[in-house]
C-alpha cells in the first residue's frame, strides 16, 4: 500500500493550510464540470480527502462514493454533517475496490502524482476503468510538469511564496520525480511538510487510458473550460471507458 502522508496533524489543519482550494471561485466551476459528466447521477472520487468536492457534488444530488487512503482525512469528511450520503471505502486507489459501478470517476488536485511509480499510475487508470459503467468519464485534474520553466542547471522552482506559506518543489528529472516542500509559519512557529510525487505528462496519461480501454475525450486548461494550449500550466483531461 502507498504510504499516507495525510495524517491527523495535515487532516486537522487541511482546510487552514490551503484556503484556496475552499475559494468558491475554485470549487463550484470543478464541480458543475464534474456533475455534468456524472452519467446516472454516481460518482467515484479517488482520494476522496475531507470532501471539499464531494459534499457540494453531493448537495446537486449526485451519489458520490470516494475512496481514501487517509482514515484521518476520511473521518474529517464523515463528521460532516451532510456526509450521510457519501461512502467511503478506506484503501490504495490503485487496488481498493468501491461497491457498485458509476458513471464519473475523478481525481483532482495533482492526486495522480501522489503515485510515485508509473506501474502504479497504470494501476490506477485501471482500476477506475474497472469502477466505470460502460460509456462512463473518467477526469483528472493534474499540473503540467514545469521543466521548461526551470532555469539551465536548476533543479528547484517556487511554487508559493506568502507572508506565512512557502512551497518549493525539487525535481529529479532521471527519474521522473519530484518533492514538495511546504514551509509555514504561524504565531512565530515553523511547521514543516514534505512528500515525493511522479510528474506525469498529458501524452502519458493518455497512453495509460489506452490501456485501460479509455480513450480522450476532452482535455481543457482548467475547470472553466478555457483551451489547453502550450503554455498552459495544468489540465483537466476527460478519458471514456469504451461503451
Amino acid at each position: 500500500m502507498a504510504e499516507n502522508y495525510f495524517d491527523e496533524r495535515i487532516a486537522a489543519t487541511y482546510e487552514a493550510k490551503w484556503p484556496e482550494l475552499f475559494d468558491p471561485a475554485v470549487v463550484d466551476p470543478a464541480v458543475s464540470f464534474l456533475a455534468d459528466l456524472a452519467r446516472s447521477g454516481t460518482a467515484l472520487e479517488l482520494g476522496i480527502g475531507t470532501g471539499r468536492l464531494a459534499l457540494p457534488l453531493s448537495r446537486r444530488g449526485i451519489r458520490v462514493h470516494g475512496i481514501e487512503l487517509s482514515p484521518a482525512m476520511a473521518a474529517r469528511l464523515q463528521a460532516e454533517p451532510e456526509a450521510d450520503g457519501i461512502g467511503v471505502t478506506i484503501g490504495d486507489f490503485t487496488t481498493a475496490t468501491a461497491p457498485g459501478t458509476f458513471g464519473l470517476a475523478y481525481l483532482v488536485r495533482n492526486t495522480i502524482m501522489n503515485l510515485t511509480t508509473q506501474d502504479a499510475q497504470v494501476e490506477c487508470f485501471r482500476n477506475a476503468a474497472g469502477h466505470l459503467e460502460p460509456g462512463g468519464c473518467f477526469v483528472i485534474e493534474v499540473i503540467v510538469p514545469e521543466l521548461q520553466r526551470l532555469p539551465p542547471g536548476e533543479t528547484v522552482r517556487a511554487f508559493t511564496v506568502t507572508s506565512r506559506h512557502l512551497g518549493f518543489d525539487e525535481y529529479d528529472i532521471a527519474a521522473q520525480g519530484v518533492i514538495s516542500r511546504h514551509y509555514w509559519v504561524d504565531n512565530g512557529e515553523l511547521e514543516t511538510f514534505s512528500a515525493p510525487f511522479r510528474y506525469v505528462w498529458p501524452s502519458e496519461l493518455d497512453l495509460m487510458a489506452r490501456l485501460a480501454g479509455m480513450t480522450l475525450r476532452q482535455r481543457w486548461s482548467d475547470w472553466n473550460r478555457e483551451p489547453f494550449t502550450s503554455d498552459s500550466m495544468s489540465h483537466i483531461s476527460v478519458w471514456q471507458k469504451s461503451s
